[in-house]
């Protein structure tokens, strides 16, 4: 259900400030179970630059566009390099009613995080091979 940016301000309160926010265990833990989708909002020369091997590329300025790529059934999860473009779009997604929430470690501690032997394991997890 699409809500006004007034009628959210008017709810906010600690537990909305606390739900907006994922931390990169909690966001890899429902991606392996399918229970969420990783939106990289970063513009296509960002992505194509650098990505993961796992999330979608949907650029922050395309997003109002292509909505009906978003799964509603599932927790949308909103990342860029550090948080602040993945808030904006966190936020646009929760007024139109999307259960979002956003990186706040960023995609660099993601890059950090997942590298070497945690790589290949977390890439064998997710493609059911581990």
């Amino acid at each position: 259900m699409e809500i006004s940016f007034d009628e959210y301000l008017k709810c906010f309160d600690y537990n909305e400030r606390k739900a907006m926010k994922i931390k990169l265990d909690e966001m890899l833990k429902l991606y392996q179970e399918e229970k969420a989708e990783i939106i990289d909002i970063r513009f296509r020369d960002e992505y194509e630059a650098w990505h993961l091997g796992f999330g979608k590329n949907i650029p922050l300025n395309e997003l109002p566009n292509r909505l009906n790529e978003l799964d509603k059934n599932k927790t949308i999860v909103t990342v860029c390099p550090h948080y602040d473009r993945a808030e904006i779009a966190r936020l646009f997604l929760k007024l139109k009613g999307f259960n979002a929430r956003y990186l706040t470690d960023g995609l660099l501690r993601v890059v950090d995080y997942l590298r070497g032997d945690k790589a290949r394991d977390y890439m064998a997890k997710i493609k059911g091979e581990g």
